[in-house]
């Protein structure tokens, strides 16, 4: 289980494909405090490390992933927003983030804010999920990429999030442009209310 508050950005070192996976070998400043069988989320994608060497860590990411995610697009000396597990000890800072990336989203317009600046993503449109608690409310939570946000704006199948500079500089923010692919992960919450009205 994870918060949403990106530790910081890992970056991509090597990449091998092996048969249907693809292993990803990365390099971040916590890499020396990783154990062999950790989870860690990458873009909100929770993945188990299963090699340590020297400054640099590996994690394999499968076929459902990689068709879920935008781990598949990934190359060489990207950045990637990685976060450990939540620590059950400490404050719940963001909202509850499982790491099970739903679906991807495309970024539709960054503007700026004046301090700030405004994401808007679109994802597809698809009323059954929709049913099933895929989808976003206003003032509601919702991870992209990994980052506990809050939703402004919401349509059927857009909305938007307000980065303050903080995020921006210290996540993979600072690269989204027009056209970036991201993970989403919808809130859980949401998705056991919509699944508990279905069963009434």
């Amino acid at each position: 289980m994870f918060s949403g508050i990106i530790e910081e950005f890992a970056t991509v070192v090597a990449i091998k494909k092996d048969r249907d996976n693809i292993d990803f070998n990365l390099r971040c400043s916590f890499t020396g405090e990783l154990g062999i069988d950790q989870s860690v989320a990458h873009n909100g994608v929770c993945l188990t490390v299963v090699r340590i060497e020297g400054d640099t860590y590996t994690v394999t990411a499968m076929k459902e992933t990689l068709e879920r995610s935008n781990l598949g697009l990934l190359k060489v000396g990207d950045k990637v927003n990685v976060e450990r597990s939540m620590l059950m000890n400490g404050r719940l800072d963001g909202h509850i983030v499982q790491g099970h990336v739903d679906e991807t989203a495309r970024c539709i317009a960054v503007e700026d804010a004046n301090g700030s600046t405004y994401f808007t993503f679109e994802y597809k449109l698809d009323k059954e999920m929709a049913r099933n608690g895929y989808f976003t409310v206003d003032k509601g939570s919702v991870t992209v990429n990994g980052v506990s946000l809050t939703v402004c704006n919401p349509t059927q199948n857009t909305f938007q999030v307000a980065i303050i500079p903080y995020t921006f500089e210290h996540t993979n923010f600072c690269d989204i442009q027009v056209g970036s692919v991201v993970n989403l992960e919808f809130d859980i919450i949401g998705k056991y209310i919509a699944r508990l009205q279905q069963l009434s």
